[in-house]
């Protein structure tokens, strides 16, 4: 471990342009369930993806989701920035970050300190109405949630929260894919690298990749300069006191 942690704060000295790709398991840390760990929403069945998060679903039946919506909302006045999402905000006020692509709805990024952070799957920021196209809050989204099974609109158009659902595009996948190919050093944090489009951002980038991930990552990833599979708060605290870089820990 010393050895990865050192190599990593070397790389990241050398580097100039760097940008990290971030999953579910960077938030994990935060009290935030991932997808497909051990004990992931998908495994424990505890919602059906198929049912929750696939649009046509959602546009026939949105009672799934919704249920899904009021936990994970519930936990927004709970969690806090894990001190892997400190690090990287700390990076960007350094200059050396350049931007963060994640795959996560949490918006813990932002909550950290970084400012180009670029969701690819969306978040619960903002919400529209699938009809009238009325934007609605956050605040707002939370206060209707907790009084109704499904959030509608005074028009009578269902809401849907500004997330990307199976069926639906993603977004910001050009400008994504033009800081990949602008990094010399490029991370993948927390993501299995084997959910499309964004599974497909390391492929675009000529420097360096570190990977940080406890579990399988697709080996089908090149450029790779590190790979550690091991808790990631922990071992970016070892790489910050290797760099003596100034990181306030606010993690649970």
């Amino acid at each position: 471990m010393k050895d990865s942690v050192q190599q990593c704060a070397q790389f990241i000295r050398e580097a100039e342009s760097i940008v990290a790709l971030t999953g579910a398991g960077i938030s994990t840390g935060a009290g935030i369930p991932d997808f497909r760990g051990p004990q992931g929403l998908y495994i424990t069945r505890r919602y059906d993806p198929e049912k929750v998060f696939d649009i046509n679903y959602f546009l026939q039946n949105p009672k799934p989701f919704f249920a899904f919506a009021k936990d994970f909302i519930g936990l927004e006045q709970k969690i806090k920035p894990t001190f892997a999402h400190r690090f990287l905000a700390a990076l960007e006020k350094q200059g050396k970050l350049k931007g963060i692509v994640t795959q996560n709805i949490d918006s813990l990024h932002q909550m950290a300190g970084s400012q180009n952070v670029l969701e690819m799957h969306g978040s619960f920021w903002k919400s529209y109405c699938l009809e009238c196209r009325q934007e609605y809050s956050f605040d707002q989204m939370k206060e209707m949630l907790a009084a109704n099974d499904v959030v509608s609109c005074s028009c009578g158009g269902v809401i849907k929260p500004d997330i990307v659902f199976f069926g639906e595009n993603v977004k910001h996948l050009d400008q994504s894919a033009q800081l990949a190919q602008e990094a010399d050093l490029f991370f993948v944090i927390g993501s299995s690298c084997v959910v499309y489009p964004a599974a497909m951002l390391p492929q675009y980038t000529s420097g360096i990749i570190i990977v940080v991930n406890q579990g399988d990552v697709d080996r089908n990833l090149t450029n790779v300069g590190l790979k550690v599979n091991y808790d990631i708060d922990t071992f970016f605290q070892k790489v910050a006191a290797e760099m003596n870089l100034n990181v306030n820990f606010v993690g649970k």
